[in-house]
């Protein structure tokens, strides 16, 4: 089963690569991850997405409370929470294309964030399946480049990630 979990720790040197290297150590993969500074500059907000069974999420879990540099983790499958995922992607973009591409990019609720003579950039953002939805609607041929940053999660209501 997929999970999300987030993590809080020290903003330092090296935290980001025992984090990884404890999942590589055991073999577990990691199928996306992002960090990034907090409102207190101290501290970094991990969001690592990966799969396995209860019983692996569980030690994954007891695994990171024991590095040093974490201070807190929260399994975001475990409560009501909200996930989102961005993404960029550049079109061909001529001809009768041109209008369906800024139809497609209406309909999903993206932006065209940069336009040239024979192509668009479309940031998106939502659900990894909504992305995806977006990539089998349009024509596979049309797509010259995409970036996704992998989903980020944050709990709803009261449920929140702190010291």
């Amino acid at each position: 089963m997929r999970h999300i979990i987030s993590l809080l720790m020290e903003n330092e040197a090296g935290a980001l690569s025992r984090v990884a290297g404890l999942f590589s150590a055991r073999g577990y993969n990691i199928e996306s991850l992002t960090v990034a500074p907090t409102e207190d500059p101290t501290m970094s907000r991990m969001t690592v997405v990966t799969s396995g069974s209860d019983e692996v999420i569980e030690q994954i879990n007891k695994q990171l409370n024991k590095l040093v540099e974490v201070v807190a983790v929260m399994d975001m499958n475990e409560g009501d929470h909200l996930e989102r995922e961005l993404m960029l992607v550049k079109v061909r973009a001529v001809g009768e294309a041109r209008e369906e591409m800024k139809r497609m990019a209406d309909i999903f609720r993206g932006r065209i964030i940069d336009v040239t003579e024979k192509s668009y950039t479309i940031e998106l953002t939502g659900t990894g399946s909504k992305l995806d939805s977006f990539l089998q609607a349009i024509d596979n041929s049309l797509i010259m480049e995409t970036v996704r940053t992998g989903a980020c999660g944050i709990g709803r209501g009261d449920r929140i990630l702190k010291l």
